[in-house]
């Protein structure tokens, strides 16, 4: 493996910090909720830290230099030319898909999505009092792929909004170009917005694989799209909650602001400097991440099909979290079975839309990562050595 300039094999002491992860189940040793259990990067530590010492912490609003970051990384990282009034800076991801859904669908109407998926595609259609409407990917040995058939036997006329994420979370996948044009064409033909949540795409684990952003879509499509991006999955700051849309339709983004109403509270003044620095200083720490998180993968994914082959994996291309299979365990809650018998707190696959699963964050010093499948290893042996 690859050696990296940054040291991402010290475990930082988060228990008694206030982190959801470390703290909400103190009881077992967690790897669950997506944050990386890596300090983040020293430019984005020192830019707060400058911040700070200024001691002034007013209401802020996105400064020139948070400006030009994103436009430049924009740019530089998904080859897309945006202007400053297309962007709309937001306090968190899962607030924008939110307000998309009250902007554009009316009470009764439909919002599309394809799960599994982040549990919360699956909440924000309430929020405009709409409906729901899952069309599951299809998985074949290898991967997963979008059921188009499905799709289309499962769109009215009522559907006005599909809800992407891309990189996948929880499959991991990174879909391709024509995948993505694909898909517009189905929003085109049904007369539907789409929203592309790319808020994993700097994650991309094999250099074999880029990301297509929805932005690189023809301009003709950008009546119907809203992309939704942002740095913290990446360099680790989702807890200071920054994110971006960009809106290039004047009229799209109108609506989309519009639903702000009294709802979305102001952004934190950090947030925007520790965003700031992470695009515009942040990218040789990103790299070795990557580095690190491949080697990560590919260790998980030998530990798995060596030692615990009940367990099914499937192709994993971006994102630390892994999507695994528990079926043929036989057991009906795998996540308590693993916190019961392992100690390990894993993410329940229920609510993303399958109760068969778990996902396992791997974003982690690669020793505690072994430690913790060493211990669901062991929980295994046992439960297949008590049914012989």
């Amino acid at each position: 493996m690859p050696e990296t300039h940054f040291d991402f094999d010290v475990l930082p002491e988060r228990r008694g910090t206030g982190a959801i992860k470390w703290d909400r189940f103190p009881e077992y040793t967690p790897f669950w909720v997506a944050d990386m259990d890596f300090a983040s990067p020293d430019c984005v530590v020192e830019a707060m830290r400058s911040r700070v010492e200024h001691g002034v912490f007013g209401y802020a609003h996105a400064h020139e230099g948070l400006v030009n970051a994103v436009l430049r990384y924009l740019k530089d990282m998904h080859e897309v030319q945006v202007i400053e009034k297309e962007l709309v800076h937001l306090p968190g991801m899962v607030l924008a898909l939110s307000l998309a859904c009250r902007a554009l669908v009316k009470p009764g109407e439909q919002v599309m999505i394809n799960s599994p998926v982040y549990y919360p595609f699956f909440k924000v259609p309430s929020d405009a009092d709409a409906n729901l409407i899952d069309v599951p990917f299809i998985r074949n040995e290898n991967t997963w792929r979008f059921d188009w058939d499905a799709m289309e036997s499962a769109v009215t006329p009522e559907t006005r909004l599909l809800i992407l994420c891309n990189p996948q979370n929880p499959l991991g996948r990174v879909f391709s170009e024509q995948e993505i044009h694909t898909l517009a064409d189905f929003c085109e033909r049904h007369d539907i917005v789409l929203v592309s949540d790319e808020i994993h795409c700097d994650l991309i684990l094999d250099p074999e694989q880029s990301h297509y952003s929805a932005l690189r879509l023809p301009e003709s499509f950008h009546s119907r799209l809203i992309t939704l991006m942002a740095p913290s999955k990446t360099y680790n700051i989702a807890g200071l909650g920054y994110s971006f849309a960009v809106i290039k339709d004047a009229e799209l983004r109108k609506k989309f602001n519009h639903a702000r109403g009294c709802t979305v509270p102001e952004i934190n003044a950090l947030s925007m400097f520790a965003a700031e620095a992470a695009y515009q200083s942040g990218e040789p720490w990103r790299r070795d991440l990557i580095e690190y998180l491949r080697g990560n993968r590919d260790l998980l994914a030998d530990f798995i099909a060596q030692e615990m082959p009940v367990l099914k994996i499937h192709e994993h291309a971006a994102t630390y979290l892994y999507w695994i299979d528990c079926s043929e365990l036989g057991i009906s809650h795998p996540v308590q079975f693993f916190a019961d018998h392992a100690g390990v707190f894993l993410t329940d696959g229920t609510p993303f839309g399958s109760n068969q699963h778990v996902r396992f964050n791997f974003g982690c010093p690669r020793e505690h990562m072994l430690k913790g499948l060493q211990a669901m290893k062991e929980a295994i042996d046992g439960k297949l050595t008590a049914a012989q």
